[in-house]
């Protein structure tokens, strides 16, 4: 009976144990990855206006400028991606009256938008001389500088964000004398939306452009492993 007993409390000890060592440990990490690169290309919009009484005069007047500008950048056409010039806006705004009991008098105000992309920035100079030499109106900001892989991009932020989750499980996982075995999980958190380190040198309408400035892809990740 003692016998019996025994091997009974040996079995039940075993059940025991046998989980233990099935189950293996899980450690959730996250990890971190960057990119810093500088933008390449740029989207640009210039307008040319012009006010007059008679609206075909401001109208053809918009025209010449915009002749002008075609003229002016020739050379650099074939250059520019996704152009367009050829939408024309007009409306009539009214002035006030110069003295006291004289008749508002109305002004047409004509507008031509010029828009497109250019994925060599050595063109940016130029094109903005060229711009401020005929009098159009535009604005430059961060925004409109981007990099013409920042999906590949992106894509290594993430990369370097998986292997930086995978290096701290290895170590995580050798402080306990075990190693880091599968994927349980992984989550990627946020975007990758790019950060300026810093904006674009341009403070007058008669500043070029001499630093784009540095931007920065960030990616993070949370994944589950397995230890064994």
């Amino acid at each position: 009976m003692a016998g019996r007993n025994q091997e009974s409390r040996c079995l039940l000890t075993l059940a025991l144990m046998v989980p233990a060592l099935t189950l293996a440990g899980e450690v959730t990490l996250t990890g971190e990855g960057s990119v810093r690169y500088e933008p390449d290309s740029a989207r640009l919009q210039f307008t040319a206006s012009a006010e007059h009484a008679l609206p075909r005069k401001a109208t053809e007047q918009v025209a010449a400028l915009v002749a002008q500008w075609r003229d002016g950048i020739r050379r650099y056409r074939d250059q520019l991606g996704e152009y367009s010039d050829s939408t024309v806006h007009l409306y009539t705004r009214t002035l006030p009256p110069e003295a006291r009991g004289e008749d508002p008098q109305k002004q047409a105000v004509a507008s031509q938008t010029i828009s497109f992309s250019i994925n060599d920035l050595t063109l940016l100079n130029p094109l903005l001389q060229q711009a401020q030499a005929l009098g159009l109106d535009y604005s430059l900001g961060p925004h409109q500088f981007f990099h013409s892989d920042e999906t590949g991009l992106e894509q290594e932020a993430l990369a370097r964000a998986i292997a930086d989750a995978k290096a701290r499980c290895s170590f995580v996982a050798g402080q306990l004398d075990q190693t880091c075995g599968d994927v349980v999980t992984i989550n990627v958190n946020g975007g990758h939306r790019p950060v300026p380190m810093m904006m674009a040198e341009a403070k007058a309408m008669s500043d070029t452009v001499s630093s784009v400035g540095e931007r920065e892809i960030r990616a993070s990740v949370s994944a589950t492993f397995e230890l064994d």
